[in-house]
């Protein structure tokens, strides 16, 4: 047999390597040539098959803080959540057991950081691990909504506090779990992806904020953008951009966490429409008090776009008492029962961003797509 031939059974077998992989010799007889160009071809395309068997699948793994967004993520995929069961000893430790086999795949786990977010935290901590010591050939933590995200650094005023800076410290926990890639969205401050030494892609509502605006507010080019704080200058400036209004602020200062001192209007809103767009609204005390501030500023409508619905505490009586057209959300939280304890609620769908974001991960292609235009 020649020296650069492949033996037939083991090109049928597709157990080929690298070194098989070459050029035939010239030969002198054409046919010969010919026979010997037509075998290493396809020892080639067995060479492509044997690679491609070996790219990981992808597994989409849901905790229990938001079942239904995983569900509407692997729909949208078109693939079956994982198996996965969680459960809690009676000293209330949490035990996460993988249902399948992740070894070599491509792991996806979903876990937002609402309701019992301590707990969701550390089952989803542990899930990570799970998956990492089971052999998974990467990680990556969907986390719609980062929790301690506000805990985001030492405040100039509380300086001498020895106030933690919270966010970094789950930033440290994520990665020691063993994740390898952090998929979020509309973090509270965009610094905190620099807390990581893994890769960190930090969605935006923008897009699909836009979307809603120009579908649901007739009137929208009479609008203006407000934000209810300064920090949040920089979000509602892009969006006045690319929809071509003002936009306003108001400036507040807080006596103490949760509590709204004072604020000032910094724009013209009389006689226009105000959305007020935010990253998350909490208490929602500081959207109510810019509420009122608006409408008496002159404002004739008031709408409240926020990314991360929390509504904890007195939140759904204040908005239900505001003066609100309406106040939408994404369901990067579950929203279903805050909508129908406040009818002023509405909900957007990023289900397809995230999902989105993991195809495109998953086949490393880039993301960039996803911060100004929504997947259809």
């Amino acid at each position: 047999m020649d020296a650069k031939s492949v033996d037939p059974e083991k090109a049928a077998a597709g157990d080929v390597c690298d070194a098989d992989c070459v050029m035939p010799v010239r030969s002198a007889n054409p046919i010969r040539a010919r026979s010997l160009i037509r075998d290493n071809l396809e020892k080639q395309a067995g060479c492509l098959n044997l690679i491609h068997s070996r790219m990981p699948n992808i597994k989409v793994f849901s905790g229990t803080s938001h079942p239904d967004l995983a569900q509407r993520i692997v729909d949208r995929l078109g693939i079956d959540l994982g198996k996965v069961v969680t459960k809690k000893f009676s000293n209330l430790e949490t035990c996460v057991e993988i249902g399948e086999s992740v070894r070599g795949e491509d792991v996806y786990i979903v876990q937002s950081g609402s309701g019992e977010i301590n707990d969701n935290l550390m089952e989803l901590l542990i899930m990570i691990n799970a998956c990492k010591i089971a052999s998974a050939s990467r990680v990556t933590a969907v986390i719609p909504c980062f929790p301690y995200a506000r805990q985001d650094k030492k405040d100039k005023a509380n300086a001498q506090s020895r106030a933690p800076i919270s966010a970094k410290l789950v930033a440290n926990m994520l990665s020691v779990a063993g994740a390898d890639h952090i998929i979020t969205m509309d973090l509270h401050a965009s610094q905190i992806q620099g807390f990581f030494d893994i890769p960190v892609d930090n969605l935006y509502a923008e897009p699909a904020v836009l979307k809603w605006i120009k579908e649901n507010i007739p009137e929208w080019k009479n609008s203006i953008i407000v934000s209810p704080d300064a920090g949040g200058a920089k979000r509602v400036t892009s969006i006045a951009d690319r929809l071509n209004v003002e936009f306003a602020l108001i400036h507040k200062e807080r006596k103490k966490a949760n509590e709204v001192a004072s604020m000032v209007l910094v724009g013209d809103v009389k006689d226009k429409i105000a959305i007020l767009v935010d990253d998350m609204a909490d208490t929602c005390g500081t959207i109510v008090h810019a509420a009122d501030r608006l409408v008496e500023a002159g404002a004739t409508k008031v709408y409240a776009i926020l990314t991360h619905g929390i509504f904890s505490g007195p939140a759904i009586s204040r908005i239900n008492n505001a003066c609100f057209e309406a106040v939408v959300v994404t369901n990067t939280i579950p929203q279903d029962g805050h909508m129908r304890d406040c009818p002023k609620i509405q909900c957007i769908d990023v289900s397809m961003m995230f999902a989105e974001a993991v195809r495109r991960t998953h086949n490393g292609e880039s993301v960039s797509y996803l911060f100004s235009n929504v997947p259809y």
